[in-house]
């Protein structure tokens, strides 16, 4: 059960309602983290800037690639939610998580991920070089800054305690264990 409980648009601020319907207009829906980061407007911007990060690396290295960046971010620390998520995005486009074939751009951004959330005082001098030899040091930073803000809400829906959307109960990253 969640830590903090979802705002409610009947008896929320205008200002959240807005951001509530930007969100239905844009994504269709609003997930339960985005309910609950709304009890403060400014934190939910905060992290709705993940949106600009992807945007801009899409052109760079493309919505898949940042798909099995976030997963690897996201299962690595165990986010039930973001962890779901990714899944349910790589499975819907016919991708098998349990056996991804992974070009090498890919693998360099899975193993960044999952050395993140490793450690990441110790990321491999060979990810770094890897970095360096296939992006500038602008994209880069983007790299590091959507990692940042992926596992700040990695970080958020975990000590949040935030509700699993209903939409991915059949995506759950922790189904194996329940079966």
């Amino acid at each position: 059960m969640s830590y903090i409980p979802m705002t409610d648009y009947e008896t929320a601020s205008q200002e959240v309602k807005k951001e509530y319907d930007d969100q239905i207009a844009k994504h269709g829906r609003i997930t339960n983290m985005k309910r609950t980061l709304l009890h403060n407007v400014p934190s939910f911007k905060a992290y709705m800037e993940w949106y600009t990060l992807y945007d801009e690396l899409v052109p760079v290295i493309g919505e898949r690639a940042l798909s099995i960046f976030s997963y690897a971010i996201s299962t690595g620390n165990s986010c039930l939610i973001c962890g779901s998520f990714f899944t349910k995005i790589l499975e819907d486009s016919g991708e098998d998580v349990g056996c991804l074939e992974l070009d090498e751009t890919e693998q360099l951004l899975f193993d960044l991920g999952l050395a993140i959330d490793n450690d990441p005082h110790n990321i491999p001098d060979e990810i770094y070089a890897a970095l360096k030899s296939k992006f500038t040091d602008e994209q880069i930073v983007t790299i590091f800054a959507f990692a940042g803000i992926m596992y700040a809400t990695n970080l958020f829906n975990t000590i949040s305690k935030v509700d699993l959307d209903e939409v991915l109960y059949e995506y759950r990253i922790d189904r194996k264990e329940n079966n």
